[in-house]
């Protein structure tokens, strides 16, 4: 008799788990509505433009905190497509993206894109997703350093989850090279020309020490620096970087750091360029001919970033989503059905 209501006790909780579990799931929807320009012009028509101002203003507080912005737009739609799951902090039930071998101590700027979110709440609650955020600041970012604009296609919905082994799988590492570069973006179906011109991101913005201490110190595996890097600038990363240094310390990826332009192919042809990532571009034979023409003109350069981040941001994952209240955290009816899915599942 106890056993059979042990059983019978056990299975009414399933059901119960499997009804809250559909209730909460039917507040979900699939990805299925094709991306579009002016996508919020009937339902928060000044969605863009509320955007754009708290960019200015975090571009005014803190020159940096828009290229890290923009360099979310990569970290979020090469792993499972543009759907900001590299926004959502860890639960008890999920490890995200934040602390992934490419992320952890690199991303930043989460606080931008909740003031962003924020703003967008007061104007339209519940409407705008933190992907399409993602989108248009990256978007903004470049615009408002000086370079090119773009009309940007919108849409997306934001994950239920996120995977921090999904990040650590597909994120490429600063010393990786043109041909493990090549070889990741053609798995996107991005090409050569896509890679290169995107790899102009680093046109804005700042890396770590820790990311060019084995290009200085052991590039070859002997204690010897990497011969690529131009003599004088190599001093001068040592000098920023030195064995004992702080890795956390920041280096300008160009010499024009808060300026969108060219100068980051300049530098790679004159051997500046920060990152063996960078670099590499140059020294490759593939892509040589590339960083040259971009470096000698920058109107070619906006035009296929342009290009490029548009192909980037079309990157979708295919499975439902839902638009968060705050980036950080699914909203609650997800988390519901989150936790007894895998109530269910053990």
């Amino acid at each position: 008799m106890a056993a059979a209501t042990a059983s019978s006790s056990l299975h009414t909780y399933v059901m119960v788990m499997v009804m809250v579990m559909v209730m909460a799931m039917a507040m979900v929807v699939a990805d299925t509505e094709p991306l579009s320009v002016g996508f919020y012009e009937k339902t928060c028509k000044d969605a863009e433009t509320i955007v754009r101002d708290v960019m200015k203003k975090g571009l005014k507080e803190e020159p940096r905190s828009v290229a890290s912005v923009m360099r979310l737009q990569f970290h979020d739609c090469f792993v499972n497509g543009c759907d900001g799951s590299v926004l959502l902090d860890d639960t008890p039930y999920m490890l995200g993206e934040k602390l992934s071998l490419s992320n952890i101590n690199s991303l930043r700027s989460f606080e931008l894109v909740d003031q962003v979110k924020d703003a967008l709440e007061k104007a339209c609650p519940g409407i705008v997703s933190c992907a399409d955020i993602i989108i248009m600041a990256s978007r903004d970012a470049v615009m408002l350093s000086g370079g090119p604009n773009w009309e940007v296609k919108l849409g997306r919905k934001d994950s239920l989850t996120a995977s921090q082994k999904d990040s650590d799988d597909i994120m490429p590492s600063p010393r990786a090279n043109a041909t493990a570069l090549i070889q990741l973006f053609d798995r996107f179906n991005l090409t050569v020309k896509d890679m290169v011109a995107l790899s102009g991101s680093h046109s804005i913005g700042k890396a770590r020490c820790f990311s060019v201490m084995h290009r200085l110190y052991n590039q070859t595996e002997t204690g010897q620096p990497d011969p690529a890097i131009e003599p004088k600038f190599r001093q001068e990363l040592y000098k920023i970087c030195p064995v004992n240094v702080d890795q956390n310390i920041t280096v300008n990826l160009d010499a024009t750091p808060v300026i969108f332009d060219n100068q980051y192919f300049k530098d790679l042809v004159a051997g500046r360029g920060f990152l063996n990532s960078d670099e590499t571009l140059y020294t490759t034979t593939e892509t040589r001919s590339l960083v040259k023409l971009y470096s000698q003109n920058q109107d070619v350069f906006f035009k296929d970033f342009a290009d490029g981040m548009i192909k980037l941001g079309d990157l979708q994952s295919g499975r439902s989503g839902e638009v968060r209240r705050n980036c950080r955290v699914v909203n609650k009816r997800s988390r519901i059905a989150h936790i007894a899915h895998m109530l269910l599942d053990s």
